[in-house]
């Protein structure tokens, strides 16, 4: 069995493959772990009432924490961690001492790593801006309907993660030739009879500079419920691909075996009709599910909102529109379901796998029922489907977003 890279051989290849500056900054590094609250270290977190939760959260779940965004919190490019989304397929931990915490990096590898918090947290960071969606997001759409988290639009959330590159602490591993994945696992804990929830993802992605090991959201320390000490940031993917309370990271020669890789977050290789879902069809050939779809969603007014007109006052439409690893370059809206389309205006804010806010300025014609309907296109000149293929884990809704409002005089 490979020996451990204990801390004095971690300094050394440190040294050797991230520069010898690494541990050179120990007031730097004193400072980000006294940013941890002691709340964060100690206090169960799993609540929703605790004041870190926003009170307009929709809870589906308290045993498996599952939490969506309320569209009236939609209002602004970075999304306060109280109003992001939490979606736990096991049982989160209900504390975790981060001096005790320890990360593993083997499998594929010439030196197995085991580094501790002040490791970590010692190694270069970057700072990725990412939208991160639940793969789940708008299941509540499809027709026929689909078993799960009835999720609509709110299992979403762009925030600032930050923290070391993965690709340095696989380099300080030293990658054998035969590596092909990077699988995840967590601290979290399986009900009985279940599997633990582990991912891996091709070791290219792994490799990118933006994929990170994530300690900070937002400019804090990560919350319990978002993965509290280190959790997997894999910038432009589905949520499910970042794990969270990170504890293990395995290097394999192949896609990782397990429930959650398959059948688990997989569509089917060949679209199967929205219309008619066919069992023996969905069983064929799958593919397993990576970046995120271009999607747009209308956050302002609230479905089956009252408007009063008023002389010469415009109603603002507004909401966000995301491609994964594909930018947006416009969102228009239709008034008339769909008949015709204005082009909207674009926020200011935007970043490589981010979301784009979108506005516009709509004056009703006459008092009456209006359905609106908004459409993104990214950069490559792909445009949101008015309705997806329908697919057995009813993942990946990304179907036009359709409210209808009523206008009184």
């Amino acid at each position: 069995m490979s020996k451990k890279l204990i801390r004095r051989d971690f300094l050394a290849a440190g040294a050797g493959a991230l520069g010898a500056a690494v541990f050179q900054h120990p007031a730097d590094l004193a400072l980000l772990l006294a940013s941890f609250p002691v709340a964060s270290r100690s206090r169960p977190q799993s609540d929703p009432s605790d004041n870190t939760a926003d009170p307009g959260m929709i809870v589906y779940s308290r045993k498996f924490l599952t939490m969506e965004m309320s569209m009236a919190a939609l209002i602004s490019w970075i999304t306060p961690t109280q109003s992001f989304f939490v979606r736990n397929n096991a049982i989160m931990p209900s504390s975790i001492d981060v001096g005790k915490w320890e990360l593993r990096l083997a499998g594929e590898v010439r030196n197995p790593v085991a580094m501790n918090f002040r490791d970590l947290a010692a190694l270069s960071k970057r700072s990725v801006t990412n939208t991160m969606e639940c793969a789940g997001n708008g299941r509540a759409f499809y027709d026929p309907r689909i078993g799960g988290v009835p999720w609509r639009k709110g299992a979403v959330g762009n925030a600032t993660f930050e923290g070391p590159r993965l690709r340095d602490l696989l380099r300080l591993a030293g990658l054998k030739p035969s590596a092909r994945h990077v699988a995840f696992a967590g601290l979290d804990t399986a009900p009985e009879g279940a599997e633990k929830f582990i991912r891996s993802i091709p070791l290219e992605k792994a490799l990118d500079e933006n994929s990170l090991v994530a300690t900070h959201m937002n400019g804090a320390p990560l919350t319990m419920p978002h993965g509290f000490p280190a959790r997997a940031l894999i910038p432009g993917w589905i949520g499910s691909a970042s794990i969270k309370w990170l504890q293990e990271i395995t290097v394999l020669d192949r896609e990782y075996s397990g429930a959650y890789m398959d059948p688990g977050y997989r569509v089917p290789a060949e679209q199967l009709p929205s219309h008619s879902p066919n069992d023996s069809a969905d069983k064929k050939r799958t593919l397993p599910l990576t970046s995120l779809h271009l999607k747009s969603i209308i956050a302002k007014p609230d479905e089956n909102a009252v408007i009063h007109l008023s002389a010469g006052r415009n109603i603002s439409v507004r909401g966000a529109a995301w491609g994964g690893e594909k930018p947006v370059a416009s969102v228009e809206i239709s008034t008339d379901s769909g008949n015709t389309w204005k082009a909207t205006t674009l926020g200011p804010e935007h970043a490589r796998y981010a979301w784009r806010l979108w506005e516009y300025d709509w004056k009703p014609p006459a008092p009456g029922n209006y359905q609106l309907v908004s459409r993104a296109r990214d950069i490559y000149g792909n445009r949101q489907p008015v309705k997806p293929a329908w697919n057995a884990g009813g993942y990946l809704w990304n179907g036009v977003d359709r409210i209808t409002v009523q206008v009184q005089a």
